[in-house]
């Protein structure tokens, strides 16, 4: 079989499988199986298995599981509905003040937890019940939860980034540092698009009840005693990665360290909030390397059949002008949002789109920010849109699928907007890199 025959056959065995509902983990290992096999014979099969070990030879990829322990025991100790209570009531006397405080502690949540369905789960069980009480505009309400609480990928320490940097062998730090202002600007965008809407119609976010804000100033001081510990463990974790204190592994391993004394001293520690947190970590994980190890193994079967370099070529021969390639990437990336997770378009995609990227002059840590957008988008865009579907598990009847994807086009068109400013102005997200680093 030539390469692109083959190439045809993988993509159509995909497309097939996926709609049947196969998890892409099976679908990219049983692919891979069965050409290692036909092509190469029963020999074949230690590929998969030494591109598996490969891969889980890396030690920065202990930073994973320990960020996610992090996320998770900052989840189930409350710290999400202390710190929204802690917000709401500065914000609360302004037209759509609720949706910004909102989104500002989505951004909080971003540098503390970073699971996207995590943060969407907990902001559609504390926040969508005020606001749509309030007499919020609903798909207001509803787009705001879902792109504020998809900024988590944005918002280092960011788990989408780590693994773009082992694919791309960049650094994490540097990764982490030039995410920071792109996400900054597009949580800026979602609270500026909820002042001007409800600053032109204040139907649309009604203030918060006067009964609810009017509290005397230590009072509303007071709510921050309980979120100060687990932000100060949040923060220095960050610290000690752009300082150069700690590695990115060993951050993590103090910040999982770090939640769980802060869980302590709030008097959240349990046994069974310890077993809720390992479960959690543990299918979070689970289901994130059995998509490595998947796409990794078809990866490595169709490189050895020479297909990265058919894909490559195929890929450069679209245009001479790297603009247009660059634009058929980020294409690509719109396209498969629509079907899979990220995890798998990272790792079927990058192997061909990095060498390409090296031949034109583009920075690997730019694109590693241009990719982080583009699953921004895919998030919210349907069908697959899985935070519409986290929203949807969290609200139950209140809100339908169907009115969860048609509160999503304002978020993705301000999303495209970022994307395309990154894409226009590369030193937005490299200055802060070359500043702190050079």
């Amino acid at each position: 079989m030539d390469i692109a025959t083959a190439t045809f056959v993988i993509l159509a065995a995909m497309a097939g499988l996926l709609i049947f509902g196969v998890p892409l983990a099976f679908v990219s290992g049983a692919i891979a199986v069965v050409l290692a096999v036909t092509q190469f014979g029963w020999n074949a099969l230690f590929i998969v298995g030494s591109r598996t070990v490969d891969f889980l030879d890396t030690f920065a990829l202990v930073a994973v599981p320990m960020f996610v322990l992090m996320a998770s025991i900052m989840e189930k100790s409350g710290v999400a509905r202390d710190l929204y209570r802690a917000f709401h009531v500065w914000a609360g006397s302004v037209s759509g003040g609720i949706g910004v405080v909102t989104t500002f502690v989505a951004v909080i949540l971003g540098a503390t937890t970073g699971i996207i369905g995590g943060e969407i789960v907990l902001l559609g069980l504390i926040a969508l019940p005020q606001m749509l009480a309030l007499g919020y505009d609903r798909k207001l309400a509803i787009g705001t939860i879902t792109a504020g609480g998809s900024l988590g990928t944005m918002i280092p320490p960011s788990i989408i980034l780590i693994f773009y940097g082992l694919t791309a062998e960049v650094s994490i730090s540097h990764l982490f540092l030039a995410t920071l202002m792109p996400g900054l600007m597009l949580a800026s965008f979602y609270i500026a698009y909820t002042l001007i809407r409800c600053g032109r119609n204040p139907a649309m976010g009604p203030a918060l009840r006067p009964e609810e804000r009017d509290m005397p100033l230590g009072e509303k001081l007071a709510l921050f005693k309980g979120v100060i510990l687990p932000l100060g463990v949040a923060g220095s974790v960050l610290v000690s990665i752009y300082a150069g204190f700690a590695s990115i592994t060993e951050s993590a391993a103090l910040g999982a360290f770090g939640a769980a004394v802060a869980a302590w001293v709030r008097n959240e520690f349990s046994l069974t909030m310890l077993r809720a947190v390992l479960e959690q970590a543990l299918r979070t994980c689970g289901m994130v390397f059995w998509l490595v190890f998947g796409t990794n193994a078809l990866i490595g079967v169709y490189n050895l059949m020479g297909g990265i370099t058919f894909a490559s070529e195929v890929l450069a021969g679209v245009s001479q002008e790297p603009a247009v390639i660059l634009a058929v990437m980020i294409g690509v990336f719109a396209l498969l949002g629509f079907f899979i997770d990220w995890i798998g378009i990272l790792f079927l995609t990058m192997p061909i789109f990095l060498p390409v990227l090296t031949q034109l002059g583009y920075d690997p840590i730019w694109f590693g920010i241009v990719f982080n957008l583009s699953m921004q988008i895919a998030y919210l865009t349907p069908p697959f849109g899985p935070a519409c579907f986290y929203l949807k598990g969290a609200a139950g009847d209140s809100v339908s699928l169907q009115e969860i994807f048609a509160a999503q086009w304002p978020f993705i068109g301000l999303q495209v907007l970022a994307l395309l400013i990154v894409v226009l102005w590369p030193d937005l997200s490299l200055w802060l890199p070359l500043l702190v680093y050079g």
